[in-house]
């Protein structure tokens, strides 16, 4: 008969994680050095200090400030893309309506429109819109970022569906940054359509703005402030670019790598790039392809001038008060009997109307190409700089959550 004790029954399993946080953050690496002093490296070394503060950051900062240096990152590689892109949307929006034959096409295709834009502008074309491109990614991605991962985190408790969970953060943070930021990017888009004084008329937009500043200013005297806000409606309805964009990110991110967006891996110090790199450009090609005709008119939208009108016979303006002339009033410009000219794009059912109209549904996708070439290498830019910030923000904040405890060991 034995005589030994009976095993002891085995430890109950851990609790499960309370918080969506938990739930979805990796396991913390920690590469710091058990044998040090910590005070020694806490008073003497820059780095710890460092990684103590980003252990106190909240994570909504966090996101914030790695979401608009990816923003930043981004705009400065594709501007010249984005130029392209925008001359080639609002290509046809300028011809005056006297106008009974098609309009000669001055952009086409990418090498044909950089062409033009250097021959006519120089460098100086190619990076026009850069100061409201980089003012509207602050806090466009800072905004995105920060609300797409508070609200990712709550709708995964309130929805069992991850996929439903990371539309609706999806919708929750476009609708955000968009309502913030439109009048930066209708600044941006006039600025990038704003050709050259050699441009033939029929191409020439009815305003000329010396920059960013500059447009905010003649925008709010002649035009007010509703001119800030053209294009929202298809702007909105772009949201279901985002809706298809992050989700598929984050499935592809998930398949490829094993994790979510902003984790870092645990057990590697490095980001996995090719993982990163795999997701991004799947998920943009999809989410391009599916939503780009809402594009075209936000651009038509938003660079159709809305002159406000005249109250004096000395005031009255023609084509928008630039130029003497003209065979035509532009859109929302005040004729000689002080009544408003109604505007060639008038919300998002008319405008698709008129572009099929006039153009073809071939408008509905002019600079697709020039915008899949620009798209997926700004969201590479922007995914990988965000990821590799936040990668080096949670290895800071590890460290600094050991030193701070190895501290309170010492202290003791």
């Amino acid at each position: 008969m034995s005589t030994e004790p009976p095993e002891p029954p085995p430890p109950p399993p851990p609790p499960s994680p309370s918080t969506t946080r938990e739930r979805y953050a990796p396991t913390p690496a920690r590469s710091f050095s058990r044998d040090a002093n910590p005070q020694t490296q806490h008073l003497g070394s820059p780095f710890s200090s460092l990684a103590i503060k980003c252990a106190s950051l909240p994570n909504s900062s966090v996101n914030a400030v790695c979401g608009a240096s990816a923003g930043i990152a981004s705009g400065i590689v594709t501007c010249p893309l984005d130029v392209i892109k925008t001359r080639l949307q609002a290509q046809g929006s300028f011809r005056p309506r006297t106008f009974t034959r098609p309009s000669r096409v001055v952009y086409q295709g990418l090498i044909g429109t950089a062409r033009v834009i250097w021959r006519e502008d120089g460098v100086r074309g190619m990076y026009r819109g850069l100061g409201p491109m980089l003012l509207g990614y602050i806090p466009t991605w800072a905004v995105y970022m920060s609300v797409y991962d508070y609200s990712k985190d709550f709708f995964y408790t309130q929805i069992d569906h991850k996929w439903l969970s990371r539309i609706s953060a999806s919708i929750t943070a476009g609708a955000c940054s968009t309502l913030a930021t439109n009048p930066i990017w209708v600044v941006k888009t006039r600025l990038m359509s704003q050709v050259s004084s050699r441009a033939t008329e029929e191409h020439r937009p009815p305003w000329q703005y010396k920059g960013t500043f500059d447009a905010f200013r003649k925008m709010y005297r002649s035009e007010g402030i509703a001119a800030f806000y053209s294009g929202l409606s298809p702007a909105l309805l772009g949201l279901t670019h985002v809706a298809i964009q992050f989700p598929l990110y984050e499935y592809f991110k998930m398949r490829f790598t094993g994790l979510e967006m902003g984790q870092a891996a645990s057990n590697n110090d490095d980001v996995h790039w090719i993982g990163v790199l795999g997701a991004t450009i799947l998920s943009k090609i999809c989410a391009t392809s599916a939503t780009y005709p809402h594009e075209v008119l936000r651009t038509r939208l938003q660079t159709q001038q809305r002159s406000l009108p005249s109250h004096s016979h000395e005031e009255i303006t023609f084509r928008g008060g630039h130029g003497i002339g003209h065979q035509t009033r532009p859109p929302g410009t005040a004729s000689s009997d002080g009544m408003i000219n109604i505007p060639r794009y008038r919300g998002v059912i008319k405008t698709c109307a008129t572009i099929l109209h006039e153009e073809g549904w071939r408008a509905f996708y002019n600079g697709m190409g020039t915008n899949m070439v620009r798209a997926v290498p700004a969201a590479v830019t922007t995914m990988l700089t965000y990821e590799t910030l936040r990668s080096w923000q949670q290895k800071l904040k590890y460290e600094g959550e050991e030193i701070q405890r190895q501290l309170g060991h010492a202290g003791a």
